[in-house]
């Protein structure tokens, strides 16, 4: 089975009452109850030691989900370079809302990750834009969100290999909201909604789209590359 480990930073739940009233376990909590039918799901958060990513849990981990928001800054840089290395070795990460523009995403990414926001809790439409993607399987060609934060280009990332899902806000505003990477041997795939005040994580299509990209990210029984000096093959003709 394949394994999960759904990272918050659970800093709103715990300061806001807003946000409490929404995730009163934890945005990862809501996370691991959705995939749990499907994976062998655990959780970890900023304030536990080491943020929850030791080596060993980043060594059982198949996909790491990431969710963070107010407190980028206060994840260790070492620990941000052991998810680093994971990733390049084959471990998937789905990056969620605001990870964005958290430390690990802005490594793998090279580039700023800015963008323009604003949280007016507007309505949001969600295009299926590559509708033969298997992080798609199973949904509609859009999905309705009542609330979210706007997110709007441009967005400060590299050329994705593959663009799944394109926003529309009623400002006006489109944005890139599910696009794919690939890092090493690590897929990675950024999806946007999740404010944390509204209940987007509740929303069974959201569900169904993690659920798909846990299985995408995952993985793959391919041979290992070999890097550095190589004995030829074949006998040299000299």
């Amino acid at each position: 089975m394949v394994r999960v480990t759904v990272w918050n930073e659970y800093r709103h739940e715990k300061q806001d009452a807003a946000v409490q009233a929404v995730y009163p376990q934890g945005i990862h909590r809501t996370i691991q109850e959705a995939l749990s039918p499907h994976y062998a799901v655990d959780t970890a958060t900023l304030d536990e030691p080491e943020h929850g990513l030791t080596t060993a849990v980043l060594e059982r981990t198949d996909v790491l989900i990431w969710w963070g928001h107010m407190a980028h800054d206060a994840v260790r840089d070492d620990i941000v370079d052991r998810v680093y290395r994971r990733v390049l070795d084959g471990m998937g990460l789905i990056a969620l809302h605001s990870a964005h523009y958290s430390k690990i995403f802005r490594k793998l990414m090279g580039t700023t990750c800015s963008l323009r926001w604003r949280d007016d809790g507007e309505h949001e439409r969600l295009w299926v834009v590559n509708p033969r993607h298997p992080i798609v399987n199973g949904l509609p060609l859009w999905i309705d969100l009542p609330q979210e934060e706007m997110y709007g280009e441009f967005f400060d990332i590299p050329h994705p290999e593959e663009i799944i899902f394109l926003s529309w806000f009623p400002g006006g505003e489109v944005f890139r909201s599910g696009v794919t990477f690939t890092r090493g041997r690590g897929r990675i795939f950024y999806f946007r909604p999740g404010h944390e005040t509204f209940g987007t994580y509740f929303h069974p299509l959201v569900q169904k789209v993690l659920v798909n990209a846990v299985a995408w990210a995952a993985p793959t029984s391919g041979p290992t590359p070999v890097f550095g000096r190589a004995e030829p093959l074949e006998p040299s003709a000299s």
